[in-house]
């Protein structure tokens, strides 16, 4: 009886929990929303691609870490591509940090690029658009605008 008694308090205390969890809002900014796009075109034709695009749109790359390449060089020999590539444009970085400091763990800085079931994958993080600040919600909806040009130009 007191096994039984302890099943159904671990229950209750379960269930609760998750009516507890679906009624609490995420916090306004938090949702971390992404775009993906995928193509058949060969991986290194969208790398090419997208440090042309990322340069059009007058960003920098600061950083490209070839994760699958890596990993291969390191004996496993069929690893697939991986790669994430770092941008940024500093007169943007600069405006958005002015407007909310807090705003740096949303900078679009990092693609990333792999492939996954024959097709190449293309994926950036995107800026939230939900703030209680509406001058950082139209800088984030213009960036937004942005990186998924970025995207789409390196997989068409």
């Amino acid at each position: 009886m007191k096994l039984l008694i302890t099943q159904v308090q671990r229950l209750f205390l379960l269930a609760s929990l998750l009516i507890v969890n679906a009624c609490t809002a995420t916090p306004t900014g938090e949702f971390i929303p992404y775009y993906q796009a995928d193509t058949e075109k060969p991986y290194a034709d969208v790398l090419a691609e997208l440090e042309i695009a990322i340069s059009e749109h007058n960003f920098r790359i600061t950083g490209h870490s070839r994760v699958g390449k890596v990993i291969r060089d390191r004996g496993t020999k069929d690893f697939p591509e991986y790669d994430t590539l770092q941008f940024c444009n500093l007169t943007q970085a600069k405006s958005l940090l002015l407007m909310s400091p807090h705003a740096v763990r949303h900078m679009p800085c990092n693609i990333v690029t792999y492939q996954f079931q024959g097709k190449t994958i293309v994926r950036t993080h995107l800026m939230p658009t939900d703030t209680d600040d509406a001058k950082l919600n139209r800088f984030s909806a213009h960036m937004n605008i942005i990186l998924k040009a970025i995207v789409d130009f390196a997989v068409e």
